[in-house]
């Protein structure tokens, strides 16, 4: 007799791979998202994904990527359950493996309306609301005139100091990557100090800002506005809800939303660091 199918809710999880990039990015695409090999490329390197395997053929039938901050913290990002397996069991198998996986290590994620449910029912609760916004960016509200430059490799120490102060955590193997994943990096200045950085990274046709450290809403429009006018691509990022000023200035200036999501964090009743200085993370991937 043929030995019958393993329950979708039973199928074994596995780490990823950088060669599973392809598969990921195609599973991104089965969900009407965009493929962002770029940005799967460093979630798999930084990061650790984990994935379930298609029984019916090749590819992935499940996805998801952790970022690791040491024991302080663990970002889950990138949760996909194909088109034809939606709603049956699976996105509850790969969390609560991905959960257990990280024991005591508290966990947040951005959530959709749609995911929302399952977070709450696996012990997430919002913090905040992040939104998510596009556009071409127009010039018509000027920014402050905070000194704004391209970051250096001798920006990088002063970089990563402000970035634990602020993150309020060690993103070290992330951030030395961002020179060589991001287009553009760059930093503000205050007699001599730097007080904020950000980056602008391809994703399809848009550059994704983030991470954005400032250390108030005119140095985060100052150094949105010199990535701006690095590009000719639509800018798009995410922006915590509580930045009211920030969020109506590139309203202003023809950035646009196009989604909400809920922040969302298990084991801890807010996130670590400085939230009125951190304006935008450095990759978003809802679920």
């Amino acid at each position: 007799m043929p030995t019958p199918p393993t329950p979708l809710a039973q199928l074994p999880v596995r780490r990823l791979t950088s060669d599973d990039l392809l598969a990921c990015a195609d599973l991104s695409e089965n969900r009407e998202w965009p493929r962002e090999e770029h940005k799967w490329g460093l979630l798999l390197t930084a990061g650790t994904g984990y994935g379930i395997d298609d029984p019916a053929g090749p590819g992935l039938l499940a996805c998801c990527v952790v970022t690791s901050y040491g024991t302080g913290l663990a970002a889950i990002g990138m949760v996909l359950v194909a088109e034809r397996y939606a709603r049956r069991g699976v996105g509850r198998r790969l969390m609560r493996h991905v959960l257990a996986e990280a024991g005591d290590t508290p966990v947040t994620l951005h959530a959709t309306a749609n995911g929302q449910p399952l977070y709450e029912e696996l012990g997430f609760t919002e913090t905040s609301r992040a939104e998510m916004v596009r556009g071409r960016f127009t010039f018509t509200t000027p920014a402050p005139a905070v000194p704004v430059r391209p970051a250096t490799a001798e920006d990088l120490q002063a970089i990563l100091r402000l970035d634990l102060e602020v993150f309020g955590l060690d993103r070290t193997p992330l951030i030395t990557r961002l020179p060589a994943f991001a287009d553009h990096l760059r930093v503000a200045e205050k007699d001599g100090e730097i007080t904020g950085f950000a980056a602008a990274w391809p994703n399809m046709d848009t550059h994704v800002v983030g991470p954005l450290i400032a250390r108030d809403p005119g140095t985060a429009q100052a150094l949105i506005a010199s990535l701006a006018a690095a590009t000719d691509r639509p800018l798009r990022t995410d922006i915590d809800v509580r930045h009211t000023t920030l969020l109506s200035w590139v309203k202003e200036n023809g950035i646009d939303s196009i989604a909400s999501n809920s922040v969302m964090i298990r084991s801890l009743p807010d996130l670590p660091g400085d939230w009125q200085r951190r304006f935008a993370p450095l990759t978003v991937a809802a679920g």
